[in-house]
C-alpha cells in the first residue's frame, strides 16, 4: 500500500469545513480479548481510519475547528508511546513523533494524556462532534471531561453547548469514493475474483464446505489481503436457503447448487460478491431454469443503476423479473403486479437487492433523504444481489427443492451509467460450466 498523508489531511480538511466551528473527538476500535491473553486480529475503527490513515489501536483523533475565525483548525493525534519492551513482544509503534511526520498531523501526543488534554481543547469550543451512541463507555467519559469543563465557568470558560453526532457528516462523506478509494475498491474487486474463480475449478462431490472456503481464504492472503471482509458464506445445497450461514462444515453432494458469498478486505476497503454453481460443474434442468431468472432480474437491477435513478430502482427492476419468474414456475399465481401487490413473492425472495459498499461491507450511507428514496450519484459503490430460495412444502414442485441462488457484484455508479467491479467473476451458464470443466 502506498501510503499517501495528502489524502487524508484533505478528508479532515473537509470535515473540519463542515463542522465551521468546535471540536470533533473520533476514537478508534478498542482491542478486543479472543480468551484468556488473546485478541482477536485487530481492526481499526472505519471513520478513524477514513481521516486518519491511522491503524493503531489505543488512538484518538481530535478535529479542532474554532472557536472563532481567526484560530487555525488543528488535526491532533493521541497514540501508544514508544515502548521497546513491549514492542518485542507486539510488534512495532510509531509513536507520536513518528505519527506526527508520517501521517501529517500537527500535533500528537500520548494516549495518556488525552484526557488532561481535551478538557484543555474543549474550552470555549461552541460544538462537540462525536460519535454519540456507538460505545457506551466512551460517551460516559465524553459526558464527564465535559462536565470537567463546565466546572471551569467561573474562570470565564465555557463548556461546548451542542454535542453532535460527527457520523452525520462522515457518512456522507464516505458515501462518496474518490478516485484513491476507487481504486483500492478495484483491486480488492480482481482478488475476490480470482478468489471466486479457484473456488468453481476447486469444487466438486464430496468435499467439504470449509475445503471451498479455506481456497478462498488462501486466493485472499496470496494476494495481499490478509482478511475476509466479512464471514464467508459457504453454502451447499439446502444450507443455501439460509441468507448468513456460515457453518461451512457440511460435505457436498452431487447434484446439489453451492452459493459463495465471499469477499476480501484490502487496504480497509470490502469487496463483496455471490456467485452460485453447480457442484458437479453441470446445471440440471431445474436449477438452470430458475438459475436464468435470477440472472436475468441482476441485469435489468444493473441497468436501472445510473446516475438520477432513485436507490429503490435496482430493486424494483430486479423484483419485476423475478415475480414474472415466480409465476412461470408456478410459485406465485396471478400477474406481476398482482404478486407484486400482495408481496407472495417475498416466500422466495425475502431481502432487499443490494446495500451501499465500502469500508465497510455494508457501508454508511442514507438510503433516503427526506423521506424520499436518494437519487444515485457518480462516486456511489453498491451491490446488486438478487436471489431466489426455495425450501421444500407442499405447494412447490419438488424438482425445485432446496434451490437457492444468489447472484452479487459490485457497482459504481459513474457519470456515463455504471462499472461492475466484479464482472471478470463468472455468471452465465456457460461460464460457469466451461470453467469448471477446466
Amino acid at each position: 500500500m502506498n501510503f499517501d498523508p495528502a489524502t487524508y489531511a484533505q478528508r479532515r480538511a473537509r470535515l473540519l469545513k463542515q463542522m465551521q466551528r468546535g471540536i470533533a473527538i473520533i476514537p478508534t476500535a478498542a482491542e478486543v480479548a479472543r480468551n484468556a491473553d488473546t485478541h482477536y486480529s485487530y481492526r481499526h475503527d472505519s471513520h478513524f481510519y477514513y481521516l486518519s490513515g491511522f491503524n493503531e489501536p489505543e488512538a484518538v483523533l481530535v478535529l479542532v475547528a474554532g472557536p472563532d475565525n481567526d484560530s487555525p483548525p488543528q488535526s491532533i493525534l493521541f497514540c501508544r508511546e514508544k515502548n521497546l519492551e513491549r514492542e518485542i513482544w507486539d510488534g512495532y509503534r510509531h509513536g507520536p513523533n513518528a505519527a506526527r511526520e508520517q501521517f501529517g498531523f500537527d500535533a500528537a501526543y500520548p494516549i495518556a494524556q488525552l484526557d488532561e488534554k481535551l478538557i484543555e481543547l474543549m474550552g470555549d469550543q461552541p460544538a462537540l462532534f462525536y460519535p454519540l451512541g456507538r460505545d457506551a463507555s466512551w460517551d460516559q467519559r465524553i459526558l464527564r471531561l465535559r462536565g470537567a469543563v463546565q466546572e471551569k465557568v467561573r474562570s470565564g470558560i465555557r463548556a461546548p453547548d451542542e454535542i453532535r453526532d460527527v457520523r452525520v457528516l462522515l457518512n456522507e462523506m464516505r458515501l462518496f469514493k474518490d478516485e484513491h478509494e476507487l481504486d483500492i475498491m478495484r483491486r480488492a474487486a480482481a482478488i475476490s475474483t480470482a478468489a471466486h474463480q479457484r473456488a468453481m475449478r476447486f469444487t466438486r462431490p464430496g468435499q467439504f464446505e470449509y475445503q471451498v472456503e479455506a481456497e478462498l481464504l488462501h486466493e485472499f492472503c496470496s494476494h495481499g489481503a490478509r482478511h475476509p471482509a466479512y464471514t464467508s458464506i459457504v453454502a451447499g445445497g439446502e444450507n443455501a436457503c439460509v441468507l448468513h450461514y456460515v457453518g461451512n462444515n457440511a460435505q457436498l453432494r452431487d447434484g446439489d447448487l453451492l452459493l459463495i458469498d465471499a469477499g476480501c478486505e484490502l487496504d480497509g476497503y470490502a469487496s463483496d460478491i455471490t456467485r452460485t454453481f453447480p457442484v458437479n460443474g453441470r446445471f440440471s434442468a431445474a436449477q438452470k431454469e430458475v438459475y436464468e431468472i435470477v440472472l436475468a432480474a441482476q441485469a435489468a437491477a444493473i441497468g436501472a443503476a445510473r446516475p438520477g435513478s432513485h436507490w429503490n430502482d435496482p430493486h424494483d427492476a430486479a423484483l419485476r423479473v423475478l415475480a414474472q419468474g415466480f409465476i412461470d414456475l408456478k410459485l406465485c399465481e396471478g400477474s406481476v403486479d398482482t404478486v407484486l401487490a400482495s408481496e407472495t413473492y417475498k416466500k422466495f425472495y425475502m431481502h432487499r437487492t443490494g446495500h451501499w459498499l465500502g469500508m465497510d461491507v455494508h457501508d454508511v450511507g442514507d438510503y433516503k433523504s427526506g423521506g424520499n428514496w436518494r437519487a444515485l450519484q457518480p462516486g456511489m459503490v453498491l451491490t446488486v444481489e438478487p436471489g431466489c430460495y426455495i425450501r421444500p412444502a407442499d405447494d412447490v414442485p419438488s424438482e425445485l427443492w432446496n434451490i437457492g441462488i444468489r447472484i452479487e457484484d459490485d457497482v459504481v455508479i459513474t457519470a456515463q451509467g455504471n462499472e461492475v467491479l466484479t464482472e471478470a467473476a463468472p455468471k452465465s451458464v456457460r461460464d460457469i460450466e466451461a470453467l469448471m470443466r477446466r
